[in-house]
């Protein structure tokens, strides 16, 4: 796989993002309390966002040293996996100053749905730049070989600069480094030929939120989700309109488990954390993609020279 054995005593020596390859539960639990261990005995900070399942094993495992760890459920940080990142950035500004710190995060898992797959593969790739090479930070990033498909496994080992597993730790050859210039840039998937459209300017924002309720409404998603969709849409819509020419598409559909609304128009979205991090009020822009990743359950970005589309998912 082009890759070169790293020694296992090597520490991170800056921020570090390393795919873990194992087979099962057991090699999950050999795999991860060695990285734990060596955390607590340091008197280190370390955070573990996995399922509630493998919180309970590690748990059990440490005994009286888990009090000493923080647990996170991934089902609850990182149901959108674009809030991912603002729980480490959080983590990490928490214990600013700390000689070393220790995460293991686990966003990927069989149950997550292809489009989610897709969005856990992007937050990989960004988690990557979402640290100075400087931070001390050594991020650890569990794939279940027998639950998981070989190209989600090949793609693990393309956004991650460093692979462990088989009691080694490896420089990883196939690591593709994103496009800091161009983060976003992928093939939009087809839309419905039949999806629910409207066209909208400025002065129009009132039609895209009646629009939008509509249409939830008509497609059976219940009240609150409605009313978080209608909000975050009014969001993207209104930086359409500052930022993507002054008009816009909106497109709405629903697929076998969402409603899913788009926005489309002429901008360009070049920040690679654009929506994963809270906005800074001083800057006076910046959080209508934030809120939305809050407000629904996913939240897309496809941009590039020609145009950008932002689609937000709430399931039904």
């Amino acid at each position: 796989m082009g890759m070169t054995q790293v020694p296992l005593a090597e520490t991170a020596s800056g921020y570090r993002h390393e795919a873990f390859l194992y087979s099962g539960t057991a090699e999950f639990r050999t795999g991860t309390m060695p990285f734990i261990r060596r955390a607590i005995d340091a008197g280190d900070p370390i955070l573990v966002v996995v399922s509630k399942a493998k919180i309970d094993l590690l748990r059990r495992e440490l005994q009286a040293d888990a009090e000493r760890v923080h647990f996170a459920d991934m089902a609850d940080v990182g149901d959108n996996p674009a809030r991912i990142i603002a729980a480490w950035r959080a983590f990490v500004q928490a214990y600013a100053g700390a000689a070393q710190l220790w995460g293991i995060g686990e966003p990927i898992y069989p149950e997550r749905s292809p489009t989610e797959m897709a969005e856990c593969h992007l937050h990989e790739a960004l988690l990557n730049v979402a640290f100075d090479a400087s931070t001390p930070f050594w991020l650890l990033c569990p794939y279940d070989l027998e639950a998981l498909a070989a190209d989600i496994i090949d793609e693990a080992q393309r956004t991650h600069p460093f692979v462990a597993g088989d009691g080694e730790r490896r420089q990883c050859g196939t690591f593709q480094p994103i496009d800091i210039a161009d983060p976003f840039a992928r093939p939009v998937p087809r839309r419905p030929a039949d999806a629910a459209h409207m066209s909208f300017e400025t002065g129009g924002l009132r039609r895209v939120r009646a629009f939008v309720a509509e249409q939830a409404e008509r497609a059976g998603l219940e009240q609150e989700p409605a009313a978080a969709m209608v909000l975050a849409v009014n969001e993207i819509a209104t930086n359409s309109l500052r930022h993507g020419g002054g008009q816009g598409e909106l497109r709405v559909w629903k697929d076998e488990r969402s409603v899913v609304c788009e926005v489309s128009d002429q901008g360009h979205i070049t920040a690679p954390l654009a929506g994963r991090l809270p906005p800074v009020l001083s800057a006076g822009d910046g959080g209508g993609l934030w809120l939305a990743n809050q407000l629904c359950d996913l939240v897309q970005i496809y941009s590039s020279p020609d145009g950008t589309a932002i689609r937000v998912y709430q399931d039904l």
